[in-house]
């Protein structure tokens, strides 16, 4: 195992589900330290089974460290050796996790939670990329809007995810072809080329149009890359083989990558401009007909957008045999000045992924599928197991040893039965959009559009493009 230190972040609540902390010393304290024990030790037989290297090299020195930051209790755990001499690494001791992405440098707007009731012709439930991209479409159609998020702005899986910007679904092209026809999957994929220029239009410092690499991680991924540029040349659509530092496989001239909280950001600027009201820490508790409820406030609308990724089953039940949450998970290290990966790489069939920032920083996120049972709905919290993989990619497969300075993690939703998106109304002046099945941020923009011009104007070709079976 690469990783000698480790930290992570629990929650500890009692009975009644109220999150405490301890002082140390104390009986209580004792105790949780023996719960974390049994937590570290589930945790190396995890990596086992992960296929990680888990052996401990000597003595477990439990660092009994409680800090409440909201409701999350940071515990930090420290390999020593067996010869009682901590090695430089260890010493390097990384910072506690606390659950911030990368991209979260302070600048977020803040605005209140809804106290009162409000009447709108639409409301748009969630934040993020695809709810914003959402208010921004609806307020060029002249309606009133309100906008909410149980938490901040890009608070989700917009804010915190590794910052791609891929063309087409999550599907590879040549899958998508045989799943929807070539007609329909080219025309989505021609779709959201055009939606990453426009992105990159609207925000050029935000966006990077740099492509992206599809490398192989196995002769049998190689020949799916062949077959999926043989696809995608066959429909005239850019793609080029590629052989280089990173190993080989395709270059997509047309992707690119961007910082996606400050996208998130510069929307909700433009939106709040343009009169939108926005609301955030409000949870919607329930949608009744087109009324959403919230703690402290109400919300009367015409229609209703639900633009949530993860967890879009929990606010709309019926959506629970169609879409289910997982967790998506990532750290970053501190800039590394010798080290180029000039645009966003993603290997292994897409289940690891990283790039560079132009700060130097490497952010690297994957290996889901490694211990895909314990991410199934999964809280937005970094776990050791996953975390261990990731590292051992970036010392390995990068082959980097800069610092680790951030982990986090993110809860996106994926369909059950299908490779395209949820874009639908479903339920009277109720429309919901989500389950990208991880790679939102072009597809979710698309979606947003869409559904405003469905929703206000009866204009549902597009959006039937995107979502309908």
């Amino acid at each position: 195992m690469s990783m000698r230190c480790w930290h992570t972040i629990l929650q500890l609540s009692d009975g009644d589900g109220r999150e405490t902390h301890t002082q140390a010393g104390s009986p209580r304290h004792e105790e949780h330290a023996h719960h974390f024990l049994d937590h570290y030790l589930t945790a190396m037989a995890g990596m086992a089974a992960g296929g990680l290297e888990a052996r401990a090299t000597g003595s477990l020195d439990i660092f009994r460290q409680y800090a409440l930051l909201g409701h999350q209790v940071i515990i930090a755990y420290n390999f020593s050796s067996g010869s009682g001499r901590s090695t430089p690494a260890q010493e390097a001791m990384e910072p506690l996790m606390h659950n911030e992405p990368i991209w979260n440098d302070g600048a977020i707007p803040t605005f209140p939670a809804l106290n009162d009731e409000v009447a709108v012709d639409v409301c748009v439930i969630g934040l993020g990329g695809s709810g914003l991209s959402c208010i921004y479409e609806l307020l060029t159609l002249g309606v009133r809007v309100a906008g909410i998020d149980a938490s901040t702005i890009g608070g989700g899986a917009a804010g915190r995810n590794g910052g791609f910007l891929l063309a087409g679904l999550a599907a590879f092209y040549h899958d998508a072809v045989a799943k929807l026809g070539r007609e329909r999957a080219s025309a989505i994929y021609r779709l959201t080329i055009s939606e990453i220029q426009r992105m990159a239009a609207l925000m050029p410092t935000i966006v990077r149009q740099v492509g992206s690499l599809r490398i192989a991680a196995s002769p049998e991924e190689l020949a799916d890359c062949t077959a999926q540029m043989a696809a995608m040349r066959a429909d005239d659509l850019p793609v080029e083989a590629y052989r280089g530092p990173e190993g080989e496989g395709l270059l997509i001239p047309t992707d690119g990558a961007f910082q996606p909280l400050h996208r998130c950001i510069w929307l909700a600027r433009q939106v709040e401009r343009g009169g939108a009201l926005l609301f955030t820490h409000t949870p919607a508790l329930d949608i009744s007909g087109t009324t959403v409820h919230c703690p402290q406030g109400t919300i009367h609308a015409r229609q209703v957008i639900v633009a949530v990724d993860g967890g879009l089953e929990r606010l709309l039940p019926e959506l629970r045999d169609t879409a289910r949450t997982t967790r998506l998970q990532m750290l970053a290290t501190a800039p590394d000045p010798h080290c180029t990966i000039p645009r966003p790489v993603y290997t292994r069939w897409g289940y690891d992924y990283w790039q560079q920032l132009p700060d130097g920083r490497i952010a690297l996120g994957g290996c889901r599928d490694r211990f895909a049972e314990s991410e199934w709905d999964a809280p937005p919290q970094p776990s050791p197991v996953v975390q261990a993989a990731l590292e051992q990619i970036l010392r390995e497969r990068i082959g980097r040893q800069a610092a680790i300075e951030r982990r986090w993690a993110a809860q996106v939703a994926y369909r059950r039965d299908s490779i395209l998106p949820i874009a639908r109304q479903v339920r009277p002046d109720v429309w919901a959009i989500g389950a990208y099945n991880g790679t939102g941020n072009v597809i979710g923009a698309l979606c947003g559009r869409a559904v405003a011009h469905a929703a206000v104007r009866g204009q549902t070709m597009l959006l039937d493009l995107l979502g309908k079976e």
